[in-house]
């Protein structure tokens, strides 16, 4: 995709969820004037971009969509549910052709049968057989309406742009003193005269290379001949401060004026005739498309500074009033001894001062991909570059230069990789409304903690089990309005998304006040579809009975909708998280409602992990989801199950020899790397004394070190899982990449990924969770 596609694409992709959010604040309080503005705004800017790109499909699509929003902001219809879902469903087609744009490079899908509802639903305000069929007669005012909306450079409603054009000519032509007329640059020697100079203002834009590009293509296809400064190639990378300055060959003033303020691209205009010789101006000069005052405000401004070496003459100075052999110059091209070089000299503070201002830029995330690809392989060849020093016993100031250094790349690589949570929950709101609707439900939707940033990964993947949450709170949580009221509730349902940061992971959840889930009922469904049996379901507690909603196939709905009750999802939801090394857990009040709440990690693929010995074998335990290590004298055992106390909490041991067997991860985990050698090693010598289990920046767990015959604990934080780990041996601790297992190996309990050492080894990452 070029670059101008690329630019118009994304700046269509973020007006269009600001087209959906204006729309829903519109139909939440029809009153609301600043949400009407928005909408007004937003749909013109749409429209603009894409007349200015040649896409005239979307343009004309566009202008229908905006002629209906603007009937609606004079008062002339009325916000009705029928009118909220054209117009929704007007936004969704624009989105479908610029996906179409952003994949080909054109416009496929034809828009003409909804068009014709929108300027049906404009003129009678209703769609239906009864309304007068005004096709053709949309067709030519459509055509009329664009032609004159186009020379409105505003946006404001022009019925003829010839009267516009003229009407700010004449202002520009009685203060004419105004324009003031740079030199002729060298390169507009060839130029035949009569030469038009133009003074053109795009103003502020996020896409300066576009728009001029499209400037330019004007001229190439109005006039015989131009030249500009700065030149196209300057102007097609977006290098002028918010103008620039255009000699047209062969042509009238007022042409060019009305010729480039006709596009939407272009703020303003001024115009002057220019002689080639002198760059004297001629008495005959005309005007500004733009509003009145904008133009000669902004004159205003180039005029005040004081004249200096570089500015030339001061305030109220014009081109005939500069002394002989020093030509009147302009902001943007001032030319001291009539020197295309010298011309360009004083835009290069300028130019510096553009630079200064630009706080972002668009980095492709293929790019950012690559970039944390390198960081990972850095990070594998610093740990492989110790430990052959470690094992050569020799000591570099250097290497602890290079540990600092590529832990501040690191850092900054998966920090680019961070993105608000908004990008994702944005198009929510809209979600919401649709279900809702469909539904006949009353929605309230929430959205608190859009600023917390998550990975681009993870946001990516968690984007599809959220939705089906949400679809679940508003067809299965929230009830009817009258089912509601019947049970003393508001009839206006609530749904709440929140986003926490807790430490190194993020909190979600997804809340209704809906009817909630009922345990029982679950557990007759469970021995119904043979999930559980009838001894099983009756000896689990109530929050053990809502994690069967995530067993495969598993659904409580009585009827398949379009919506959900399918049977499908909810495994599905829970498998991403995990996939993630994050968790997923229910909670559920009967009659009260239900929180579907994920926790998952900030960042993924490198991560600080502490390696353990399980009979012989080597794994990796994040350091993250560690609160302590400590030697295994203090097991006791309750009931047949063993445990160890920590102050006033019990924790359960989980064998991990024994659980790894259990689950297959063992297998796993030795057929990955062997890891027996260095395992035996740990084992004779023991994990370094006071090894620190550091799980945050200020903060690090406790070990004794040492290993005795009864083994090792590891104790893992209480909000992860309430456990202790027992082990054989504490080896060390290392910042490793970590990869998802991948095919068969994919989703094998008690294992998150596998993480490659720097000597070759591969060893195995434990799932504390699903251990």
């Amino acid at each position: 995709m070029d670059s101008h596609r690329a630019a118009f694409v994304a700046e269509a992709e973020d007006g269009i969820t600001d087209l959906n959010n204006a729309l829903l604040a519109l139909e939440a309080d029809p009153e609301d004037a600043e949400a009407m503005d928005d909408v007004f705004r937003v749909a013109h800017t749409l429209k603009g971009n894409a007349a200015a790109m040649g896409y005239d499909d979307v343009s004309d699509f566009g202008h229908a969509l905006e002629d209906l929003l603007d009937a609606v902001r004079q008062g002339d219809r009325e916000v009705t549910p029928e009118l909220m879902d054209l117009l929704f469903e007007g936004v969704d087609t624009v989105e479908a052709m610029v996906a179409e744009i952003a994949d080909a490079g054109e416009v496929a899908t034809d828009p003409s049968d909804l068009e014709g509802r929108l300027r049906e639903m404009e003129e009678h305000g209703t769609v239906g057989d009864d309304a007068t069929d005004g096709d053709g007669d949309d067709t030519a005012d459509g055509d009329g309406d664009d032609t004159a909306d186009t020379a409105d450079a505003d946006g404001d409603d022009a019925t003829d742009g010839d009267d516009t054009v003229a009407e700010n000519g004449d202002d520009d032509a009685a203060d004419g003193d105004d324009v003031s007329v740079p030199d002729l640059p060298a390169a507009a020697a060839g130029l035949d005269a009569p030469v038009v100079y133009a003074d053109v203002t795009i103003g502020e834009t996020s896409m300066a290379g576009v728009d001029a590009a499209l400037v330019l293509q004007a001229l190439d296809g109005q006039f015989d001949g131009h030249v500009t400064d700065p030149d196209p190639d300057a102007l097609e990378e977006g290098e002028y401060d918010e103008g620039f300055d255009a000699f047209v060959a062969g042509a009238d003033p007022d042409v060019v004026a009305e010729g480039l303020g006709a596009l939407t691209q272009v703020e303003s205009v001024a115009t002057a005739l220019a002689a080639a010789e002198t760059g004297d101006a001629a008495a005959a000069e005309t005007g500004d498309a733009a509003a009145d005052g904008d133009e000669s405000s902004a004159q205003a401004e180039k005029a005040a500074p004081a004249p200096t070496e570089e500015t030339g003459p001061g305030e109220g100075e014009t081109a005939e009033g500069a002394p002989d052999g020093e030509p009147a110059e302009s902001d943007t091209t001032p030319a001291p001894d009539g020197d295309a070089d010298s011309a360009g000299q004083p835009d290069s503070q300028s130019e510096t001062t553009d630079r200064d201002e630009i706080k972002s830029i668009r980095v492709d995330v293929d790019q950012v991909d690559e970039l944390y690809g390198l960081v990972e392989q850095l990070v594998t060849s610093r740990i492989k570059l110790r430990r052959e020093l470690e094992a050569a016993d020799a000591e570099s100031d250097t290497l602890d230069e290079l540990d600092k250094l590529a832990s501040s790349l690191q850092d900054t690589a998966m920090d680019m990789r961070l993105i608000p949570f908004s990008q994702v929950s944005d198009s929510f709101p809209r979600l919401v409304r649709d279900i809702s609707r469909d539904l006949d439900k009353r929605i309230d939707f929430e959205i608190e903690g859009d600023d917390v940033e998550l990975d681009r990964t993870i946001l990516t993947e968690m984007r599809d089990p959220l939705v089906h949450v949400l679809r679940n709170a508003v067809d299965h949580g929230i009830e009817s309005a009258e089912e509601r009221e019947a049970a003393g509730k508001d009839p206006t349902g609530h749904v709440r998304l929140t986003a926490e940061r807790e430490r190194d992971h993020v909190i979600i959840e997804v809340a209704d006040d809906g009817g909630g889930l009922d345990p029982d009922q679950l557990r007759e469904k469970a021995v119904e579809e043979d999930v559980k049996s009838r001894e099983a379901v009756e000896a689990m507690e109530d929050d053990e009975v809502y994690d069967l909603v995530f067993h495969p196939g598993f659904s409580t709905a009585e009827e398949v909708t379009d919506v959900s009750g399918r049977g499908v999802g909810m495994d599905v939801v829970r498998t991403t998280a995990r996939d993630l090394d994050g968790s997923v857990a229910v909670e559920s009040e009967p009659g009260e409602g239900t929180t579907v709440r994920f926790r998952l990690p900030v960042t993924v693929a490198i991560v600080k992990v502490m390696f353990v010995d399980v009979g012989g074998t080597e794994y990796g335990i994040p350091i993250k989801s560690i609160a302590e290590v400590a030697r295994a004298d203090d097991v006791e055992e309750v009931h047949g199950d063993e445990i160890v106390r920590h102050e006033d909490d019990l924790y359960p041991v989980i064998r991990l020899n024994e659980r790894l067997a259990e689950s297959g991860a063992a297998a796993v985990g030795s057929g990955i790397g062997d890891g027996s050698g260095e395992s035996d090693a740990g084992a004779e010598d023991g994990p370094p004394a006071n090894a620190e289990a550091a799980v945050s920046d200020a903060e690090a767990a406790s070990t004794d070190g040492g290993v005795t015959d009864e083994g090792m604990l590891v104790r893992i934080r209480e909000e992860t899982r309430q456990v202790a780990l027992h082990c054989d041996a504490v080896l060390d601790q290392e910042e490793v990449v970590v990869k998802p297992l991948d095919g068969p190996l994919s989703g094998t309990p008690g294992l998150s990924g596998t993480a490659v050492l720097g000597d070759g080894d591969v060893v195995a990452v434990l799932d504390v969770v699903s251990l």
